[in-house]
């Protein structure tokens, strides 16, 4: 097993990438502490995976509640190995008619809250001189129509991410991302048929990713394969960015 005792904090685990990246560290040997706005999703995925997972309701644009999280995390494992910061959301619409609302909503969950869980869990990385942090951005973040605030949100994540690997370095802590592109989530379920279908067609592997599929790109920037590689930016979208 790859992650054998590794404390491993996975932030909106409650469903979707979040729950697949905690099902399948937790067969990898870690040890896990689930966060999400949603107590219903984390309970239900911490009951799958033993009497020893660490849980908490936690909104990640909440610095009071972040640093409790890390709080309880490192109180009751002793350490903090691994961040991953999954947690986002999307609010889509085109920018003439975006609300301002929408927009603050957007960025806060997604550039906001990733930057206060990073910066909540290098403390604790920083004392061990270890540790591995990875944030979530997009093929969003390369320009969507319709999603000026996501896009904008997830191309600050990557200058967020090569930011931090450079400065945490020195800890032995490194910094990376992953960019999903279409991924057969409940938010992708939500849309219409005839906008997936669309999707679909861009794809050169003509489909969707699987959670799991994010999941084991997780797994390779936290096991020692990744030791030598920081502030990477690796985009799992079948195929989609390449020539953008």
């Amino acid at each position: 097993m790859r992650l054998t005792n590794q404390v491993a904090w996975i932030t909106g685990a409650g469903s979707g990438i979040g729950e697949a990246t905690a099902r399948r560290f937790a067969a990898e040997g870690a040890r896990l502490a689930l966060t999400d706005v949603n107590p219903d999703g984390i309970e239900r995925v911490a009951k799958d995976l033993g009497p020893d997972v660490f849980t908490a309701v936690a909104d990640v644009t909440n610095r009071d509640q972040v640093q409790a999280a890390v709080k309880g995390i490192t109180d009751k494992f002793g350490r903090l190995d691994i961040l991953i910061a999954n947690a986002g959301l999307a609010k889509d619409g085109l920018a003439l008619k975006m609300s301002e609302a929408n927009w603050d909503l957007v960025v806060d969950v997604s550039l906001k809250g990733t930057f206060l869980c990073c910066q909540a869990a290098m403390r604790p990385m920083i004392t061990q001189k270890s540790g591995r942090i990875v944030t979530t951005a997009s093929i969003a973040s390369l320009g969507n129509p319709g999603q000026a605030n996501y896009s904008a949100a997830k191309a600050g994540i990557i200058g967020l991410t090569k930011t931090l690997a450079l400065e945490l370095a020195n800890w032995n802590i490194t910094v990376n991302c992953v960019a999903p592109g279409a991924v057969d989530t409940p938010m992708l379920q939500a849309l219409k048929e005839e906008i997936r279908q669309g999707m679909l067609q861009a794809i050169p592997l003509k489909r969707f990713a699987q959670p799991s599929e994010i999941a084991a790109a997780h797994l390779f920037f936290c096991s020692e394969d990744a030791a030598y590689v920081s502030g990477q930016i690796l985009f799992v979208d079948g195929g989609l960015s390449t020539g953008i």
